[in-house]
């Protein structure tokens, strides 16, 4: 069943748009209404687990769903993990973020060394932090854990 970030506050119950990108996703699965879906908050101060959900509305570019129940299921590491890891060029950083959230990393710390070819500073530092929680996301969404 396809798992899609849904970074708000869900309850059983609720009828919701989805995310901007979540519902294209849908979109290009072609997906119906009635199919059912997997969301996930992926906070770590929110309920956890997963929440089934029904597709109700397929728009141009909107799609609402009706969150039918939660899945109390906890598939992060007993012990949390912190990486340390120097700032690479090109996509070899995004292939780093992502193969270490699929491994069940808890945090990724970027660090700066004396030799770094990139250099963020600035709206460009924000600019890639935003990517790569866009990489941890999609690979969260891949591997089937429930905290970003």
């Amino acid at each position: 069943m396809p798992r899609f970030h849904c970074p708000m506050p869900l309850a059983a119950g609720a009828e919701i748009d989805l995310p901007a990108g979540a519902a294209r996703h849908v979109q290009v699965l072609r997906m119906q209404p009635g199919d059912t879906i997997t969301l996930f908050e992926g906070h770590l101060d929110g309920v956890g687990g997963e929440w089934q959900a029904t597709i109700l509305r397929m728009g141009r570019s909107d799609v609402q769903v009706r969150i039918d129940h939660h899945v109390p299921v906890d598939r992060e590491n007993q012990r949390p993990v912190h990486l340390l890891a120097g700032i690479t060029a090109n996509e070899r950083m995004d292939w780093l973020v992502e193969k270490a959230t699929e491994l069940g990393v808890t945090s990724i710390t970027p660090m700066l060394a004396e030799r770094s070819v990139l250099k963020l500073k600035g709206e460009r530092g924000d600019k890639k932090r935003a990517h790569w929680q866009a990489v941890a996301v999609a690979a969260c969404e891949q591997c089937g854990r429930n905290r970003v």
